[in-house]
């Protein structure tokens, strides 16, 4: 299949856009799992990446048939040094055995060779001379456009070697994001110009479900913006970080998605993660109960439920 078909199937399949991002935070994490570790200050790096661990494959279990999508955010299992990325490595894997569609959140940006190494790693596997080892194995990873065209087209290439796909930053949740984002660029804001940039790296790769396989990420604080891509570029699809903790309104999705509920997902983090106390000794059923309600309530405004 496609990618946009793998991603359709996906939602289809748990019957919700929901995407559950995979955000451990030592601080947050469960006093069961930090006790036998240094408790509120861990004892080593080992014990962070171990904790990590535990926590992310139990949530893989917690949320299995209430979100097909998962997307690991890189950057927490890297502060845990070396052993949060070989325990990155075994949450990615376990992910795929138990059929989720990744999302590897790396917001990768670099040019030439160096673009080829991380887009590698991520994807299809790393070569040396004529071998190629699996590292990631990710379905998709998040870009970031800054540099320019050479910096993306290495990983438009390599995920197509393996019907993988991009999500490209266009239009951010984050507060800021308008510093440069909304800046006026030939008569329109610059999101705008990158987006119909995603739209045209992707317009020659659009399978049977109508999607492409260069998408871009706008946030769910912008409604507005949302609004806009779908009506500008309906193949392109679309991952919608800042719903629940970060403030993004459940009616502001609803212009984000396509006919059926198809060409977005929605990502929730820390709502769906964190539901509890620290002390919590019922934090599963906490992220079990998270996790069902926010994937009814994408259901719901999506359309999905309906189709």
């Amino acid at each position: 299949m496609g990618f946009g078909q793998r991603l359709t199937e996906a939602t289809r399949k748990s019957g919700t856009p929901l995407c559950v991002g995979l955000d451990p935070r030592w601080e947050s994490l469960p006093m069961e799992l930090r006790a036998n570790r240094g408790g509120d200050t861990p004892d080593s790096l080992q014990a962070v990446a171990d904790a990590y661990e535990e926590f992310s494959l139990a949530v893989l279990d917690l949320v299995y048939g209430q979100t097909g999508v998962v997307k690991p955010q890189m950057a927490f299992y890297e502060a845990a040094g070396t052993q949060g990325l070989a325990a990155l490595e075994r949450v990615m894997r376990r992910a795929r055995a138990m059929g989720y569609f990744t999302i590897l959140d790396g917001k990768r940006g670099d040019i030439a060779s160096t673009a080829e190494a991380y887009a590698q790693a991520s994807l299809g596997g790393a070569r040396h001379a004529q071998a190629t080892f699996p590292v990631w194995q990710a379905d998709s990873l998040t870009v970031n456009p800054y540099l320019g065209a050479d910096a993306v087209e290495p990983f438009i290439s390599e995920a197509r070697k393996v019907s993988g796909g991009l999500f490209i930053l266009v239009r951010t949740s984050n507060p800021g994001s308008g510093l440069f984002q909304n800046l006026e660029c030939q008569g329109e804001p610059l999101w705008q110009r990158v987006a119909r940039q995603v739209g045209a790296w992707g317009q020659t790769h659009v399978d049977s479900s109508t999607l492409a396989d260069v998408g871009a990420v706008v946030g769910a604080t912008q409604p507005a913006e949302l609004a806009w891509m779908r009506r500008q570029l309906p193949a392109v699809p679309l991952l919608v970080p800042g719903y629940g903790a970060q403030g993004g309104a459940l009616d502001a999705l609803k212009p984000a998605f396509g006919p059926k509920g198809i060409g977005a997902v929605v990502n929730s983090s820390r709502a769906i993660l964190f539901p509890f106390k620290p002390e919590a000794t019922d934090w599963r059923d906490k992220i079990r109960q998270a996790a069902s309600h926010s994937a009814r309530e994408l259901a719901g405004i999506s359309g999905m439920a309906g189709a």
